[in-house]
């Protein structure tokens, strides 16, 4: 099955190790992973900002870079979820509509296509570790993956796995959120490491670069000896 990657900004610029490890899990599953090097940001912070019409360039930009893909695969539900409202953004041009549409039809989060697509639940990998999973907001409630994080992480080896209390709660990431409000986000993601902290986890899991960066960052200038990790590493855990 041939696959194109959709790195995404974080995980360009901060976590390249992510995109790395996502491709040799689907590699595993007998996928064949290309990159569009056109490829550029989804265009989310400016459409959450209210900068549509410049959304428009760079969801033209995007639905080009991957015309061509069979599937288009993110590290990230946020940024997915950003694709799948890329039709929205051109309800006045039919023609652009349809090929957002196209693209937005194709394009999933990695966990979501592991098992919607692949019918993967079980990836071999093992971690014995007491760890914790963050339900990122956009990949829950706009995306709506719940399911796919829990049916992979159930399978890992030796994963002591503790439901994180109050997981619906945002980390206080937000995108431009954790910018503009900053004392807002600020005790969201103190609250946010308490219940971490209350699971007595080593590990807190995530699915979105974003909200990994933001509590991760939080945890280190609190000194805390918790470590954060992307689902995608877990999985290539051998």
């Amino acid at each position: 099955m041939n696959v194109s990657l959709f790195i995404t900004c974080l995980a360009d610029v901060f976590y390249p190790g992510v995109g790395k490890d996502v491709v040799e899990v689907l590699e595993r599953e007998g996928c064949k992973v290309d990159f569009p090097a056109q490829q550029t940001c989804c265009g989310q912070p400016a459409y959450n900002s209210g900068y549509h019409r410049e959304s428009r360039d760079v969801a033209k930009s995007m639905i080009r870079a991957f015309e061509e893909s069979k599937y288009v695969v993110a590290p990230s539900g946020s940024c997915a979820a950003m694709i799948r409202e890329y039709p929205h953004l051109f309800d006045e041009d039919k023609e652009w509509k349809a090929k957002a549409q196209a693209l937005a039809e194709k394009t999933y989060e990695f966990t979501q296509f592991l098992v919607d697509v692949l019918k993967v639940e079980d990836v071999g990998a093992k971690l014995p570790i007491k760890a914790t999973y963050h339900t990122s907001c956009h990949m829950t409630r706009l995306l709506g993956v719940k399911d796919a994080p829990m049916k992979l992480l159930n399978n890992v080896e030796g994963l002591e796995f503790t439901s994180l209390p109050n997981k619906e709660i945002c980390c206080g990431f937000g995108g431009t959120f954790s910018v503009k409000m900053v004392p807002i986000s600020e005790q969201m993601v103190n609250e946010k490491i308490t219940h971490i902290e209350e699971t007595n986890s080593d590990v807190l899991i995530g699915a979105d670069c974003g909200c990994l960066m933001n509590i991760g960052g939080r945890i280190d200038r609190q000194g805390k000896p918790i470590k954060v990790m992307h689902i995608a590493q877990v999985l290539n855990q051998k």
